[in-house]
């Protein structure tokens, strides 16, 4: 899958939205928004998005929420992702929408990761161009949206074991499910036993068996509602 660097036009106060767009428009409808972790639009995000374009058979943008920035440390990827302007995301988020529309997608779905997951929250429940959203271990503030309004479908990956309190532990996500259950028309919601961040090859939890298995639903779940 070849890949290029694009810029979407953003109502975002940013400005412009960089991002990596792989795969061809005019050889298929569908598109994906994928959304990164809180290091930033780092190689491995990047290189997830061509693994997603390959296994959807998709049109994957890799948006640049941070305009440049990015890092290894914990610390500082805490301050940059503090200091996110989320409602400005989200109007990147439908950047690369109205993006991938105008270059002849038909339908567009949204996937992200840890901070990217949150937003995938907020993409299906605030950008009308968004018609599926596949969220990874991340959950959005009230503040943020509200994610029992969603209407488009939706399929959640959370890990057993995650650790992250106050975002994507069992804590937060096993009393998310039953309202989403409750509220959402189409939802599928699962879990792994595994660590947060299973997915990344890069993260100390990555599981190779569970992120597969996380993948290949997502991918079935996209062509069901994007083709």
């Amino acid at each position: 899958m070849s890949s290029q660097r694009v810029e979407c036009p953003s109502e975002n106060k940013a400005g412009p939205v960089p991002a990596m767009m792989t795969g061809d428009p005019k050889t298929t409808a569908m598109g994906v928004i994928v959304l990164q972790e809180w290091w930033g639009m780092n190689d491995q995000i990047t290189e997830c998005g061509r693994d997603i374009s390959e296994g959807v058979k998709a049109v994957t943008i890799v948006p640049d929420l941070y305009r440049g920035k990015m890092t290894t440390d914990n610390e500082e990827a805490g301050h940059l992702m503090g200091n996110l302007d989320w409602a400005g995301a989200v109007q990147d988020i439908r950047a690369c929408a109205k993006y991938l529309l105008a270059q002849g997608c038909k339908k567009v779905g949204v996937t992200g990761f840890c901070m990217g997951g949150a937003l995938s929250f907020a993409g299906a429940a605030l950008v009308s161009e968004v018609d599926a959203a596949a969220p990874f271990y991340g959950i959005p503030s009230p503040e943020l949206c509200d994610v029992t309004k969603i209407e488009v479908p939706v399929q959640c990956h959370f890990a057993d074991h995650d650790q992250t309190k106050g975002f994507a532990s069992p804590d937060e996500w096993k009393p998310l499910k039953p309202k989403l259950e409750a509220n959402l028309k189409s939802l599928e919601f699962y879990s792994y036993d595994a660590g947060h961040a299973f997915t990344s090859k890069t993260s100390p939890n990555y599981n190779k068996a569970c992120q597969e298995l996380a993948f290949k639903r997502m991918f079935d779940f996209f062509q069901k509602y994007l083709a």
